[in-house]
């Protein structure tokens, strides 16, 4: 049986706002497998991002983890203190944010950054010593400048950023978009962690570069043995990059599924409604939209929060919510109808 290396139960996350309170994350659960790549989809507003910095506990004021747990190789990361965090934090658990822009530093050199990360958990690393053996490890454990700076350049090169030694002197305005990108990558994998969210990590890419840093991803997982959260709105990248998929919808679950059967067999509305929006090379037709909006998440509808938008909703789903039933192995739906309508998935080249 495989080993579950990260296990959400129940989260909520709200924002306490002067308009009132944001249910922005509302009750999410899910499980994820040691080494295992898992998708977190659904539109802007749904959740992603915010689950990603529940777990390392970065949630920006005014929002704050109101219940539930967050258990990280068999620990409740929502029980640990903000200093044990921050031992956990780049090393263990590390993110790759959507804007390097603004997640860089402009006033330090690539160099700089990345050095920053390596000290520091170096650093927490020698706290655990008695002190009796501090001053006989440090100098054996801590690397020298000049294996940083190695370091610093092979992380670099790995991730595709030429002339590595002279350009981590450089600052981020220096770099563009795309080797921001490079940059976050490589400073998420400074410490090699555990687990590893990458939160929509081709934005700001071209396709082709789109496709380089995919597989870059792909090989670094499998190289580290990391367990990968790929949180994006593209479900082409849902299908090329993980195994499992977990859909959220203004900020509930609504399907859970491995990759595959998602695609071939989706179960709820929402579902076949994301699929039928991608655009496709080999069929000609008309995108279909999906009406409406996200709900207000202060004053989300009643029952089913996708009832307003679905054109199976009956008065059940305006009246209760539906809750995750296991309808397939590994496959998890909440939807009042899923046995009344059938579901048709987009045909993909995904191997099974």
């Amino acid at each position: 049986m495989e080993e579950t290396i990260l296990s959400i139960d129940g989260l909520k996350t709200y924002f306490f706002t002067e308009a009132g309170i944001v249910k922005a994350v509302d009750g999410i659960s899910f499980d994820l497998k040691r080494g295992e790549s898992l998708g977190l989809v659904g539109e802007s507003g749904s959740g992603k991002t915010v689950t990603a910095l529940s777990v390392l506990r970065i949630i920006p004021k005014p929002g704050k983890i109101v219940e539930g747990k967050v258990m990280f190789n068999s620990e409740n990361l929502i029980d640990k203190t903000e200093k044990e965090m921050q031992k956990l934090r780049g090393k263990d658990v590390a993110i790759i944010f959507q804007d390097p822009s603004s997640s860089l530093n402009p006033v330090y050199t690539v160099e700089e950054q990345l050095s920053d990360v390596i000290k520091a958990h170096e650093k927490k690393e020698l706290e655990k010593l008695h002190p009796w053996q501090f001053l006989r490890k440090r100098r054996q454990m801590l690397l020298s400048k000049k294996e940083i700076r190695m370091k610093i350049i092979n992380l670099l090169e790995v991730v595709g950023i030429p002339d590595a030694e002279t350009r981590m002197r450089e600052y981020p305005h220096q770099f563009s978009g795309g080797m921001k990108q490079r940059v976050a990558i490589a400073r998420a994998l400074a410490c090699e962690p555990a687990l590893l969210f990458a939160d929509e990590p081709t934005t700001n890419l071209d396709v082709t570069i789109q496709a380089q840093m995919l597989l870059l991803l792909d090989e670094l997982k499998k190289k580290l043995g990391m367990s990968l959260v790929m949180i994006t709105h593209d479900m082409g990248i849902v299908a090329k990059m993980t195994s499992r998929v977990v859909v959220l919808y203004a900020g509930n679950v609504y399907e859970i599924a491995r990759t595959y059967d998602l695609f071939e067999h989706p179960m709820h509305p929402y579902t076949e409604a994301l699929l039928a929006a991608v655009p496709r090379l080999d069929m000609r037709k008309t995108l279909e939209l999906i009406p409406g909006n996200i709900p207000n998440l202060i004053e989300p509808p009643s029952g089913c929060r996708f009832h307003p938008r679905c054109k199976y909703a009956t008065k059940q789903c305006e009246k209760s919510a539906p809750v995750l039933v296991k309808v397939g192995p590994e496959h998890f739906v909440a939807c009042h109808e899923w046995k009344n309508i059938t579901l048709k998935g987009e045909k993909t080249n995904i191997d099974k």
